[in-house]
């Protein structure tokens, strides 16, 4: 018999989104309302002449509500973990291919 641990592997997929989401959404409100500006204004002659503030601020956007789908995909994993079993036990079974026989 072999033991297999079932919620725990959603709850690590739920910790996996909750870290990557809140990383990028707050980057995103950092540079949405912090006052955050792209790599391009250091190596630009004149500061906004490359990235404009619209299509900075547009992008920031996206990654402020691209962090919070990914929070928000991780409090769901972590709710459906709730739903599964601790650990399954099942019969082992052979492997059907022996790559040395």
């Amino acid at each position: 018999m072999e033991t297999i641990k079932i919620s725990g592997l959603a709850r690590l997929a739920a910790a996996i989104f909750a870290w990557w989401g809140g990383l990028a959404a707050f980057k995103g409100a950092y540079d949405l309302f912090l006052g955050g500006e792209p790599e391009a204004n250091l190596y630009a002659p004149k500061a906004w002449a490359f990235v404009t503030r619209a299509q900075w601020a547009r992008y920031a956007s996206f990654e402020l509500v691209y962090g919070l789908v990914c929070l928000a995909l991780a409090w769901y994993c972590l709710r459906w973990s709730r739903r599964l079993p601790e650990t399954v036990e099942r019969k082992r079974r052979e492997p059907e291919f022996d790559l040395f026989s």
